[in-house]
Parts: structure tokens; C-alpha cells; sequence
């Protein structure tokens, strides 16, 4: 079981001295990652579109002992990530880690989506990803090393209502990840890659995105603090297999679409929709789709009296196996039933 933590254990200052990058980092998952990162003495690029934010970031991290660099920028320019990466770089020496944590997303029905609003999601969602990725491999190739962090989700493997085009965006970047960590496996590379799939955190986004439905939405399901999440990805950074399930929910989901798709539409078409709202009104709004909001910059959201202090995480393939291992054993007892009719 993994809880938020304290990153002053001696135990957890593998990050000391070491350089990162974190997109995404003006809030919710991001946030509390750039700041337990801080916390382990790391030095830290932070990227959002933010700057008032970042800076206030690169403050608290500062104080925790760290050092910390803003990088206010939007993540669907391929240029200035690049840039960024190079000016971290400069500052800070080689770069060690990149999380990618930065996304957005439009609570909508397929129905009522513009056009302009899925480019956007899949450009920073999807995009964005993409060009950290390839900002950190510009750089780790030149030493042959360094872990790169993809945050994904249990909608990488399962698509939901009102979200597509975040849904989308997150199962595009799994097919990327996996091209990539074949290839990096092909050429017998020592960079590492790993993705950290999350359940329902409670971050701001819920009281910023964009929403076309008049009520105030909110994660299905009881969402997990940020600082679970953060430290399941700086688990994964130190331990970086092929992928980590943060929560039980996010192996239920997955496993649950693998064994029993047809089944999980009819799940997700009966509880996915009113899950995601509060059942309180609010109104449709523009939200940070295409320009950052001024305020509400915080590692939580407005669910932090509900929200878990824990989360069960487990490596993808070995509960892979195990769910295979107990479906098999499952047909076998089910056999000696009906042989002994």
C-alpha cells in the first residue's frame, strides 16, 4: 500500500542533486511531484503555462531544500519544450528524469465537441507528451541514460463518457510508449521508460476545465490525494519497469475492459456519466482549455475531505499474470465441477 510519504527519509533522497523536468507542475499531479522531487534535494525544471504559479512552486521547493527553475510555457509548442530542455540543461547539468504530467480535457458529449476543442486536448494531452519525450531522448542519447515518466491513466485502457477526447489523447500515448520502449529495447538502450497509470486524483482541474453540462463536475469513484500519485511516480522513477497500476480501481478497469469489454460498455454507460458530476448545478464554463485560469493553482481540488490518503500499487504485468493465473485456476475448478456431475 502506498501512502503519501515523507521525502526527508534517508531512504528517500535517491533525487538529491539529481536533475528532472516536470510539465504540468502549476498544479494538481504535477505539483505535488515537482515538490516532493524538492523535497529530496532534486533540482528541478518546472513547466506549465503559468508563470505566477510556477513561481510560487519553485519557492515552496526552494525552501524544502531543492532548487527550482520556471519554465512558464505551453507544452503543444514543440519549440520552446525544447528550449526549456536546454536552458535546464544549462542551469542545472545533465538531465536525469522527465515527467510528463501536463493535460487537459472538456467535459462534454461527443455530441456538442467543436473541432478546435479535441485539437486542443489532443495538443497538450497527446502533443504535449510527445514533445517531452522527445526533448529528454535528445538529450539521454548523448549519455546513453536517464528514466523518463509518462502519467497515464486508467482512461489509457478505458474510455468514459463526457471525456473523449482526453480518453483519446491518453490512448495514443500508451501506443507512442510502446513503440518507443520497443525501440529503446532494440538498440539495447539503458534510457528507461515507464508509465505510472492513475485513478481519480482530486486536482484542481475539476473546478477549471472546460464543462458544457451545468453541473460541477468530479472524479468517478473516490479520487486519491495528489501526493499518493506523486509518490507512486517517484516510486516508478526509482523502479522503472514497464508500468505501474496506482489504486485498485485503475486494475479493475483495466483488466475488466481486457476480459470483459461488452460488459464494461454497459458499466460505463450506467455509472461513468452521473459519477462524474456532484449532483450540485453549476454553470458551463471556457475554463484553462486554451488560456491558463488566474487562480486556483494548488496541488488539490475541491474532493480533499474524501479523498485517500493511500493507494494500493502494483506492477501492470505481474497483476496481468496473477488475473490470468486466477481466471485459469477459476476454468479449472469449474471443469472438475462439471466433470464430477
Amino acid at each position: 500500500m502506498l501512502k503519501a510519504t515523507d521525502h526527508a527519509a534517508p531512504e528517500r533522497r535517491r533525487f538529491k542533486g539529481r536533475v528532472a523536468v516536470v510539465t504540468g507542475a502549476s498544479a494538481g499531479v504535477g505539483r505535488a511531484t515537482a515538490l516532493a522531487l524538492g523535497r529530496e534535494g532534486a533540482r528541478v525544471g518546472l513547466i506549465a503555462r503559468n508563470a505566477q504559479a510556477l513561481e510560487a512552486v519553485a519557492r515552496q521547493i526552494r525552501a524544502a531544500g531543492g532548487e527550482a527553475l520556471a519554465l512558464p510555457l505551453d507544452v503543444a509548442d514543440a519549440a520552446a519544450v525544447e528550449a526549456a530542455a536546454e536552458q535546464v540543461e544549462s542551469r542545472f547539468g545533465p538531465l536525469d528524469l522527465w515527467v510528463n504530467a501536463a493535460m487537459v480535457t472538456v467535459f462534454s458529449p461527443v455530441s456538442e465537441l467543436e473541432p478546435d476543442e479535441v485539437r486542443r486536448v489532443t495538443e497538450v494531452t497527446y502533443l504535449g507528451s510527445v514533445h517531452g519525450v522527445l526533448a529528454a531522448l535528445r538529450r539521454m542519447r548523448r549519455r546513453g541514460r536517464g528514466t523518463i515518466v509518462q502519467v497515464g491513466s486508467a482512461l489509457a485502457f478505458r474510455g468514459i463518457p463526457l471525456q473523449s477526447p482526453y480518453c483519446a489523447a491518453k490512448h495514443a500515448i500508451r501506443g507512442f510508449v510502446s513503440s518507443l520502449r520497443a525501440e529503446l529495447k532494440h538498440e539495447r538502450s539503458r534510457i528507461r521508460l515507464t508509465e505510472v497509470h492513475l485513478p481519480g486524483v482530486n486536482t484542481p482541474q475539476f473546478g477549471w476545465a472546460r464543462t458544457k453540462i451545468p453541473q460541477q463536475p468530479r472524479p468517478v469513484g473516490q479520487p486519491c490525494r495528489p501526493e499518493v500519485a506523486a509518490d507512486a511516480i517517484l516510486h516508478a522513477a526509482r523502479h522503472p519497469n514497464r508500468d505501474w497500476w496506482l489504486g485498485s480501481a485503475t486494475a479493475q478497469t483495466v483488466l475488466g475492459q481486457a476480459v470483459a469489454p461488452a460488459l464494461m460498455d454497459r458499466i460505463m454507460a450506467a455509472k461513468a456519466w452521473e459519477g462524474q458530476f456532484t449532483g450540485q448545478p453549476g454553470e458551463a464554463r471556457p475554463g484553462n482549455l486554451f488560456e491558463t485560469v488566474a487562480e486556483g493553482h494548488a496541488v488539490s481540488g475541491p474532493f480533499a475531505a474524501e479523498a485517500k490518503g493511500e493507494a494500493m500499487l502494483t506492477e501492470g504485468p505481474i497483476t496481468r499474470m496473477a488475473a490470468v493465473a486466477a481466471g485459469a485456476l477459476g476454468f479449472m475448478l469449474l471443469g472438475a465441477l462439471l466433470a464430477r456431475r
